[in-house]
């Protein structure tokens, strides 16, 4: 276990309020994301530290012993595609692990520290994954493996042992919570500007990024045009196949709904949508919903009755 030296107890303090300072600005986001301009605005007992580095992928400020956060952006060639275990792998940029701008990032691993992991889902705004931790190298491919949080940290040595029994479907289904279903809400939100596709509801903290073919399944993946914004009751309502939504953008009622009477908000919350289209919808046709994805859909929705 590492001595709790003064300069430590610094950095990990600098460390916890730098990721409660990143949380404050999620939690006033509508879609989740972080951009870098109040990333520059953290203070630490008065001190300024710059959250981000403008030209690198790793932010190593002066004032701390190791890497604060690391970088990837949306145009990266990196692959987050976790590796056979289920843990993510942060690629280095340059020079081999360890060395140059790398040295604090080789310190960030021996001494487990946490970091925060800024994942691009578009130009210049990303999801904050905090806190991580760089938990093996593998050197010949210049990465580190990631745990995203306590759990994958503490998980970790036996996921990478050869004769290591942890359920490693598990851990998968954890890093796609973790890492892809914030960004995929953040891409859905952005998309829809904050709004639901039926009712055009634009209070971010009302709405949910809904899968169009349930996550899981083949065409599955969460990506932009298997999503759609909708409102809390209208996501529920489609999950539960009272609303269906044909390939041509046309809402539809289960039929045993449209008979019930049951006060205002059945009736113009849910059935007075049957029969019309969409209301909101991206403006990019490359961020519209699939039409096959909805036909899948809406065949589930028909079959349910």
């Amino acid at each position: 276990m590492q001595p709790m030296t003064d300069e430590l107890i610094r950095d990990l303090d600098v460390r916890a309020g730098a990721m409660a300072f990143v949380q404050s600005i999620v939690d006033r986001s509508e879609d989740g994301t972080v951009t870098r301009e109040p990333l520059q605005r953290f203070e630490y007992r008065g001190e300024p530290i710059k959250l981000l580095d403008e030209g690198r992928g790793i932010r190593n400020p002066r004032q701390l012993i190791a890497t604060l956060s690391i970088l990837t952006t949306v145009d990266s060639a990196y692959d987050d595609t976790p590796g056979p275990e289920g843990l993510l792998r942060y690629a280095i940029q340059g020079r081999d692990l360890g060395v140059g701008d790398n040295r604090k990032l080789r310190v960030a691993y021996e001494r487990r520290l946490p970091l925060i992991w800024f994942y691009g889902v578009r130009r210049a705004a990303f999801v904050a994954l905090m806190p991580v931790f760089l938990v093996a190298e593998e050197a010949a491919a210049k990465q580190y493996v990631v745990a995203i949080g306590h759990e994958q940290r503490l998980m970790a040595g036996q996921l990478l042992s050869a004769a290591g029994s942890m359920p490693r479907d598990y851990v998968k289904r954890m890093t796609n919570q973790r890492l892809h279903q914030p960004a995929f809400r953040a891409r859905v939100m952005h998309a829809y500007e904050a709004q639901c596709a039926v009712c055009s509801l634009g209070h971010g903290a009302l709405l949910d990024a809904a899968h169009i073919v349930p996550d899981g399944e083949p065409l599955g993946e969460p990506v932009t045009r298997n999503g759609l914004a909708l409102c809390k009751i209208h996501h529920a309502a489609y999950d539960q196949n009272i609303l269906g939504i044909s390939p041509d953008r046309v809402i539809f009622i289960n039929e045993a709904v449209l008979r019930e009477v049951d006060g205002p908000m059945l009736k113009h919350g849910i059935q007075n949508f049957h029969g019309e289209t969409l209301r909101k919808l991206p403006a990019r046709r490359d961020e519209q919903p699939d039409p096959d994805r909805l036909a899948l859909r809406f065949d589930d929705f028909r079959k349910a009755g």
